[in-house]
């Protein structure tokens, strides 16, 4: 019987700048009775990597730019956090009250590059930013939890996204290590023999999905979810292969 089981980890601690968060995420996984077995993966939410970086701005410390004043205006949101997401974005793509969506620096088109406010202390004059390179923080954490659990391991960095025609936020994979986050099907046969033209399989948006149902939006306090029973194989891939290509983009 083909079956996934997902594990939250819970009581880890609050997560501050400088912790040690693979230490951290090591103890939980053994305090909740799940070792890592060869083939599982490790779904970590992107706030814990951004606070354990020091990815965390003072409002007080931010000077609005003109440009920032300007949208701020339209938006209706604090300049000074609009000044952060200008400075994390490419460029804007919508600009409408309440709604700032752009183009992060990492190619993601997402609301407000990420800079969240929710489930961090002092959030009324604090933000957050999303890690400087979330792949390589999945290869961080992957490489030292195998170190300390001898197993080969993949971990994967989700977050909260919104979707175009869609109401409501899902999991979405914005890092990955030890796992082909894009997995193309081109070439294999359907159930009737015929061969796929197009599929190609978004296995890190679904793994952060599912992870997310465990961690929960608000106050569950489960920022961590082993997931059991993955049976993808396929050549590595990092997140960064999920961000379709602009000139395809039929959204922009």
């Amino acid at each position: 019987m083909a079956a996934v089981t997902l594990i939250g980890l819970e009581g880890l601690p609050l997560v501050r700048p400088g912790d040690d968060l693979a230490v951290l995420l090591g103890d939980a996984l053994e305090r909740n009775g799940a070792r890592p077995q060869r083939g599982d993966a490790l779904v970590v939410a992107q706030k814990i990597v951004s606070k354990a970086e020091g990815r965390l701005r003072r409002l007080a410390d931010v000077t609005p730019s003109p440009r920032a004043f300007e949208l701020a205006e339209v938006v209706r949101k604090d300049p000074r956090l609009v000044e952060l997401v200008l400075a994390e974005s490419r460029a804007v793509i919508r600009a409408v009250p309440h709604v700032l969506v752009v183009e992060h620096r990492l190619g993601f088109v997402m609301a407000n590059a990420g800079v969240d406010q929710s489930n961090v202390e002092d959030g009324e004059e604090t933000a957050l930013l999303l890690p400087e390179d979330p792949d390589a923080s999945c290869r961080r954490l992957r490489a030292a939890l195998q170190e300390r659990f001898g197993v080969p391991l993949a971990v994967a960095m989700n977050d909260s996204f919104g979707r175009p025609w869609r109401n409501g936020v899902t999991g979405v994979c914005i890092g990955a290590a030890g796992l082909p986050a894009l997995l193309d099907r081109r070439g294999a046969p359907d159930l009737f023999g015929r061969e796929l033209k197009v599929t190609e399989i978004a296995v890190g948006d679904e793994l952060a999905a599912a992870a997310s149902m465990v961690m929960g939006q608000a106050h569950e306090g489960i920022p961590a979810v082993l997931v059991r029973g993955l049976r993808v194989e396929g050549p590595e891939r990092p997140a960064a292969a999920l961000l379709r290509d602009r000139r395809h983009d039929l959204f922009r």
